[in-house]
């Protein structure tokens, strides 16, 4: 379907309409995968009283907001996280979409972007990446890379590898100078999905800007509290968003200031 014949708005709202609907999806995840659990079954529940959510309760923000926040059977609050993040991921469709219109591109975005969300998500959580994100977009990067033929394939391998190995060193030297695990297995497959997203360039780029935000937000809370685990995972899915949205500009003008 050629994206040009349809106006932009309503282009977006249908990416919208199925990024919300995989947006319910992802709150299944995000809650099931660090528990080890299937997100097949059982259905659906409240965490409360166990009672199945019936379909028409289960409509991506809407049903949230027609029930009050709880749930229909016992009157349980459920939490706010289920329409935001699906609101966020149809933002993310949405925007893809006007981005790249309703092409293949603009999918490969839209599922690079929920898999940061997710990511995200389950780290700040759980201070875990559950492995069905980081490996399993590992593979989905590497399948969209042959959009570019095998040259995108190569770009992608390279990209992945590149990830995967430079926050692998980054890991075992710190675990050399401050004698602790200093990097988890998890954002280190992480990297491996970024790189084969992103490439190479585009891995560098996440891990600056990662550890720049992560530096600017807990270096502060280390100073005047208690010292606490870094989800380093969200801090990396921030830079991985901005240098999809902003890599080409950042790289051309870091190029241009180095006079390359």
């Amino acid at each position: 379907m050629d994206g040009d014949m349809w106006p932009v708005p309503i282009v977006m709202g249908v990416a919208a309409i199925v990024g919300a609907i995989v947006g319910s999806f992802l709150n299944v995840c995000i809650s099931r995968w660090p528990a080890e659990e299937s997100v097949v079954s059982p259905r659906s529940r409240c965490p409360d009283c166990k009672a199945a959510i019936a379909w028409y309760d289960n409509i991506p923000v809407l049903s949230w907001f027609i029930l009050m926040g709880r749930c229909r059977a016992c009157g349980t609050r459920i939490s706010v996280q289920y329409p935001l993040v699906e609101l966020a991921t149809a933002g993310i469709w949405g925007y893809t979409a006007y981005r790249h219109g309703l092409t293949v591109d603009a999918l490969q975005w839209a599922v690079f972007g929920t898999i940061l969300l997710g990511i995200a998500m389950t780290d700040a959580r759980e201070y875990i990446i559950p492995d069905e994100f980081s490996i399993g977009g590992l593979v989905l990067g590497l399948a969209f890379s042959f959009i570019g033929g095998w040259n995108g394939f190569i770009a992608a391998a390279i990209g992945a590898v590149v990830g995967f190995g430079v926050l692998w060193l980054v890991g075992f030297l710190g675990t050399l100078a401050f004698k602790e695990e200093a990097m988890g297995g998890g954002d280190i497959k992480m990297m491996a999905m970024v790189g084969a997203f992103l490439g190479w360039q585009g891995v560098l780029l996440t891990i600056f800007l990662g550890a720049l935000v992560g530096s600017v937000i807990f270096v502060p809370i280390s100073l005047v509290g208690e010292r606490k685990l870094v989800p380093f995972g969200v801090f990396l899915a921030v830079g991985a968003a901005v240098t999809y949205v902003y890599g080409e500009a950042l790289l051309s003008w870091y190029r241009t200031f180095l006079g390359v």
